[in-house]
């Protein structure tokens, strides 16, 4: 239909031009020093957009010359993702030096443990797609976006004690992170035991992303608004207390 088809041409270009703005936007306000890893998965996102746009336009349109420059760009993204988190896990222990390795220990430890849930959940899936590297692209799929919410749910379930305000760059690029990789996860199961079509769970993909896309874009184009919280009323179990005491010790 015409007007499916002109909706999904524009879920797929439109966001990738608002990533052009975040881009400006990193680069005028120097923000891609404080979030390398954001400034590249947006660079990476519009290179792999310009790819695969010209291969479907090209004589390979969407066989199996695209599936292939699809799944190499699946797993770069992928990793550039899980650089995005590791560094928003930086941003939020950066405030308690002492805490730094801590934070990386917990980091570690988490990513073992959802690795493992990844693999099991991915290896007991049914296999439904005929096209060995479309069913290997999705495979991968999963396993990030598990490992990826999982993560942001971690950070999510401890942000109140790092005194993160909701109004930060940080939250703002945590949020739209997390919203994308759980929808991602929940079209992929839908898609995989056939509660959805293929067709669905790509307009839903799509549409959830250019929302995220607009959350990075608000939160990215207003001033960030300090935290009035007075951190020397909080209670004793606080990580300030923490830091400090760990910092004694390490003088010691």
């Amino acid at each position: 239909m015409p007007f499916l088809r002109a909706l999904w041409y524009y879920l797929w270009i439109a966001p990738h031009a608002l990533q052009a703005i975040i881009v400006f936007l990193m680069i005028r306000r120097r923000w891609y020093r404080q979030f390398p890893m954001f400034f590249l998965y947006n660079c990476g996102e519009i290179v792999q957009f310009a790819i695969l746009f010209g291969v479907s336009i090209s004589a390979f349109h969407f066989g199996v010359g695209y599936f292939r420059f699809y799944s190499a760009g699946l797993a770069v993204s992928a990793a550039i993702r899980f650089g995005v988190i590791h560094e928003l896990f930086g941003q939020f222990f950066q405030r308690y030096p002492s805490l730094s390795g801590s934070g990386r220990m917990f980091l570690r430890c988490s990513v073992v443990v959802l690795l493992l849930v990844a693999v099991g959940l991915t290896m007991s899936a049914p296999g439904t797609d005929t096209n060995f590297l479309l069913h290997t692209t999705y495979a991968l799929d999963r396993t990030a976006s598990i490992l990826q919410a999982g993560l942001l749910v971690s950070l999510f379930l401890f942000s109140r004690y790092f005194a993160l305000s909701w109004r930060s760059q940080a939250f703002g690029i945590a949020l739209g992170m997390g919203i994308l990789a759980s929808v991602d996860l929940a079209t992929s199961a839908m898609r995989l035991y056939g509660l959805i079509s293929g067709r669905t769970s790509d307009f839903i993909s799509m549409g959830v992303y250019h929302a995220c896309i607009l959350i990075w874009m608000f939160y990215l184009s207003v001033n960030e608004r300090k935290s009035q919280r007075v951190l020397n009323a909080l209670p004793e179990h606080d990580l300030d207390i923490w830091n400090r005491e760990l910092q004694h010790l390490i003088q010691r």
